[in-house]
């Protein structure tokens, strides 16, 4: 049944399907450390649930078994984008010189904290939303499955509620966590999305797969903002994702130097990681970049009111920040962009902005412009 399920799960367009039990006992300590250091930061639904992540069969009674899936997003750019930042480390002291290639190769970063004016955005989000998507072939595959063995209990999952996806993927021999915290396999890296469906089925669990990071600690050291306090170990409220995503008030004033010209999301831990050089590209046209999102200027972005924001970006992830968010976290990367002038006239122009979360970091970009 396994094998079929596998199959499966292929011809839906998954990359690989393990299968786990539901024991992560040995997790919880670690959660419950997490949680109660603060690094969950504002993302209070992460404390609310309690131990439910780490405890299946409180989501869904009489679960017994997990089908773990994986899907690859990793989408052809016109461009690549290496966005890493120079800066000095709040944890060694020491510069992070890194030289950058826009995504259309407009600029270069380099020593002193200049920035290209081309906005970064993290690649899983170029595209349409995997949410959607990624439940519809779960719900298909779970469709296929109750053809062939009659009615069961099940749930789909997508980031659609307390499940330690990683951990379980893990346990289902998909990969290895790696010091990043993100799941990672030798033939695919981290460049994937994960899904799960919890059944009652008595399916035997797959092998964990050991960990392959060795001494590296590339991912680690590359963090623009230091959010790894340890290996395995990431303080969100450092995470520039978390900061550009999640956090839904004023950026800490400390930390927006360091976030360079991410807009959205952060792939820096990624991108340096030797596994992901083996990482296909994606098969599903769903995820390939929209609206020239691999290819656009902090200025141009900046300039979109809010009825274009919500049209070009329906079905895209960024959306659910919403416009006030999006101004935000430009306004931060153009405050670190080379000081060219129509950067400086876009900033003026949304001086007066209805938002006073807006307006303080347009103030605070215009404080780092000469004269």
């Amino acid at each position: 049944m396994k094998e079929k399920i596998r199959a499966w799960g292929k011809d839906l367009g998954f990359a690989a399907v393990g299968f786990a039990d539901i024991d992560l006992r040995p997790a919880e300590a670690g959660l419950a450390d997490w949680l109660a250091a603060g690094c969950h930061g504002e993302m209070d639904y992460m404390a609310s649930h309690g131990m439910k992540r780490a405890r299946p069969a409180e989501l869904l009674p009489g679960t017994r078994a997990v089908i773990s899936c994986r899907m690859d997003y990793l989408p052809e750019m016109r461009r690549p984008a290496h966005p890493l930042s120079p800066g000095l480390s709040p944890a060694r002291g020491e510069r992070r010189q890194a030289a950058s290639l826009s995504p259309c190769g407009r600029g270069i970063e380099g020593e002193g904290g200049e920035f290209s004016t081309s906005a970064i955005i993290s690649r899983y989000a170029l595209g349409r939303d995997y949410h959607k998507l990624l439940r519809a072939r779960l719900q298909q595959l779970a469709d296929r499955i109750v053809a062939e063995v009659g009615d069961f209990s099940y749930r789909a999952f997508t980031d659609s509620a307390p499940v330690m996806e990683v951990e379980l993927a893990r346990n289902a021999g998909l990969g290895w966590r790696g010091k990043h915290t993100l799941l990672l396999t030798r033939e695919a890296g981290s460049w994937f999305f994960l899904g799960e469906i919890f059944v009652d089925l008595p399916l035997p669990a797959d092998v964990p797969t050991s960990g392959h990071c060795g001494d590296c600690t590339a991912c680690l050291d590359i963090c623009p903002t230091q959010a790894f306090v340890a290996p395995y170990r990431l303080d969100a409220r450092r995470c520039i994702s978390y900061l550009t995503i999640e956090l839904k008030g004023s950026i800490p004033v400390e930390l927006r130097p360091l976030m360079g010209n991410r807009i959205y999301g952060c792939d820096d831990c990624q991108s340096v990681c030797p596994w992901n050089s083996f990482a296909p590209l994606t098969r599903e046209a769903d995820f390939a970049p929209r609206h020239g999102l691999d290819c656009a200027t902090l200025v141009e972005l900046f300039a979109w009111s809010e009825d274009e924001f919500n049209a070009r970006l329906a079905g895209s992830p960024i959306r659910r920040i919403g416009h006030e968010r999006w101004l935000r976290n430009i306004a931060v990367a153009l405050g670190n962009a080379s000081p060219a002038p129509e950067a400086r006239s876009a900033l003026l122009a949304r001086m007066d902005y209805p938002s006073a979360l807006v307006r303080e970091h347009v103030a605070w970009a215009l404080s780092r412009y000469p004269g």
